[in-house]
Formats: structure tokens, C-alpha cells, sequence
């Protein structure tokens, strides 16, 4: 059984999750302020968090900064309803997932399915190394190195860099990478794989200051490019 904590301080709300949470199959506990919900994610495990932006005493965003130090736990970020800011915020800093409130429970189960069944890397998985130019990706223990330095990843960028290696020099639509990297269907205006694409492609160039790596093939998808030979 899933083990979901649920951080929200709409305590009717919580409930009302937390009761079809249980009857969908999950176990699940609840905080209704960031510094509660934070605690609770440190002192116990979970499988997956479910995490409001907008909370008393600290907000979701530094519970996630704070969290990321220690823990790589799944969490899905509830933000507000057209506020992209939130979400491009919440992906940024280490967040899996996002939906935007109100959401219907049933969205819910279906984002923490999809992230659970990525994490835990359902189907064969090459474990060979795969290096191209600067960087090298190591499956078998979830390393990237960029120009010799280790690159400090979360595990949805990791998935999404992953399977744009394994088929450098291709095209990817991003259909596909919804579906393998983040396990789930990609839906009209749904921008959360162009964010982690971002995130990656600032990531890698800190530590090789080389063009990116990722380009982005207008209508089509993303391509990581192989290196010029001359």
C-alpha cells in the first residue's frame, strides 16, 4: 500500500482527499502547515507528497528546498489555477509534478500513479553507462557528469535525459517523453516537460559552458544532439 502525505491547510479539502485517497487503495496522512508537513516528510517515509503552494508558517516552495537536501521523495505540487509562475517555480526547484487547484481527486490518483510507477522504473532499464561528448549518464546508480563534475539531477530530469541519450541524434516527440518520463499523457498547455528540458539544459551548461546539448525541433520535439565530428 502507497503511504501519500497530504500538505494542505484547507482542512475540508484534506479530508475530503484523504478519504478517497484510502478508498482508492493508498495510505494516507496528513499536515496542515508547511513546518508540520516538512517534518513529517523527514521523520517518516512516504511514497509520494502531495503539497500546497500557499500554506501557513512556510510556504510549499521552501518545504521542497528543504526536503531536496536530505530526500528524493515524489512530490506533486498543488498550484493556482493559471498561475504558471508557481508551477515553473515548483519543477524548478525539485518538484515532480504539478496540478492546478481545484482539482478533481480523481486527477489526483491518476498524476501520483504516474509518478509512482516512473520512480520505481517499470520495464527493463539499460544499466550500460552512456556518454556523449561532456556528459555521461549512469543508469546503475543515477549519476550524470557534465564536463567531469557530477550534475545534481532529480529523478523526473534524470528519466527525461535518459531517454533523450539512449536516442541522441533522434527526434523525440514530446508526446513520447510525457509519456515515458513522466508516465502520463500529455495534455493541451501542459508545459512540464519544456520546463525540465530547461532545467537540464541550464544544468549541463553550468559545468561544460558549452552550447546545449538538448535542441528544441519547433512542432516536432527534442533532439539531444551528438557532437560534431570533423
Amino acid at each position: 500500500m502507497d503511504k501519500i502525505l497530504l500538505v494542505d491547510d484547507d482542512l475540508e479539502l484534506c479530508s475530503m482527499i484523504a478519504e478517497f485517497l484510502v478508498g482508492d487503495g493508498f495510505s494516507c496522512e496528513t499536515a496542515h502547515d508547511g513546518q508540520e508537513g516538512l517534518k513529517k516528510a523527514l521523520g517518516r517515509s512516504f511514497d509520494a507528497l502531495v503539497l500546497d503552494v500557499m500554506m501557513p508558517k512556510m510556504n510549499g516552495f521552501d518545504v521542497v528546498r528543504k526536503l531536496r537536501e536530505s530526500k528524493d521523495t515524489p512530490v506533486i505540487m498543488l498550484t493556482a489555477r493559471g498561475d504558471e509562475t508557481d508551477s515553473i517555480i515548483g519543477l524548478e526547484i525539485g518538484a515532480d509534478d504539478y496540478l492546478a487547484k481545484p482539482c478533481s481527486p480523481q486527477m489526483l490518483v491518476a498524476h501520483l500513479r504516474a509518478v509512482l510507477r516512473r520512480v520505481r522504473g517499470k520495464g527493463p532499464t539499460p544499466m550500460e553507462p552512456v556518454t556523449i561528448g561532456k556528459v555521461t549518464l549512469r543508469p546503475g546508480s543515477l549519476h550524470v557528469e557534465a564536463g567531469g563534475e557530477e550534475v545534481e539531477l532529480t529523478s523526473t530530469e534524470f528519466t527525461l535525459l535518459h531517454l533523450l541519450m539512449k536516442e541522441a541524434g533522434q527526434v523525440i516527440s514530446k508526446e513520447v517523453l510525457c509519456e515515458q518520463g513522466l508516465g502520463r499523457k500529455l495534455t493541451p498547455y501542459d508545459r512540464s516537460v519544456d520546463i525540465h528540458i530547461s532545467n537540464i539544459r541550464r544544468k549541463l551548461k553550468q559545468n561544460t559552458q558549452s552550447e546545449p546539448y538538448i535542441c528544441t525541433v519547433r512542432g516536432s520535439g527534442y533532439q539531444f544532439v551528438l557532437p560534431f565530428r570533423e
